[in-house]
């Protein structure tokens, strides 16, 4: 039993060195096009000049609330609380999706002031779009992981797989919730 568990957590190293180089990645994917909304900004007359739609903040505040009911799930797991830890990952994906339909919710209000992605005279103001479509995608991976790892816990899988399941949704979850965090400040 011993020597399975040790096996796993061998055969698990690759995959959660992939998933840094994955978020390594994404990390300058978004710094990048905050690099370009700096650089393009710097201008006199490129200035955002709009009021951002309120749904940001309140997918910020349930991007947070996620991330929290996500560490509740990882510590019912270590104290062997399957159902408290399945009550959790569901309401982590129930919230990313609120999330998810927050975003979009606001991309709909943007559009409603007349702020579309392309034919805008300001570039600006199309960034938005670019930084909330690439978080979704993002978010889409992220709710894909989750159900992965919700499914995890009605199967009878290992403790060692159940455990890099919710190491590498958390990882990759909390990174996401930072990098909206980042990309609300930086807009504000």
């Amino acid at each position: 039993m011993m020597a399975q568990i040790q096996e796993d957590k061998l055969n698990f190293a690759p995959k959660k060195f992939n998933m840094w180089i994955f978020i390594f990645t994404s990390f300058m994917l978004f710094a990048a096009f905050t690099s370009g909304f700096i650089v393009y900004v710097g201008g006199k007359s490129h200035a955002l000049n709009i009021i951002l739609p309120h749904s940001l903040l309140y997918s910020t505040i349930v991007i947070v609330l996620s991330s929290i009911s996500l560490f509740l799930a990882a510590r019912s797991l270590k104290r062997s609380l399957l159902q408290r830890q399945q009550l959790f990952l569901w309401v982590t994906f129930i919230l990313g999706l609120i999330f998810f339909g927050l975003q979009i919710y606001a991309c709909d209000v943007l559009v409603k002031m007349n702020v579309f992605f392309s034919g805008n005279a300001n570039a600006a103001q199309s960034f938005i779009y670019v930084f909330v479509v690439i978080h979704l995608v993002h978010i889409i991976a992220a709710l894909l992981l989750l159900l992965n790892t919700l499914k995890g816990t009605y199967r009878s899988i290992s403790q060692a797989r159940s455990q890099y399941n919710m190491e590498m949704t958390s990882i990759f979850w909390h990174f996401l919730g930072i990098i909206w965090i980042y990309l609300y400040v930086f807009y504000f």
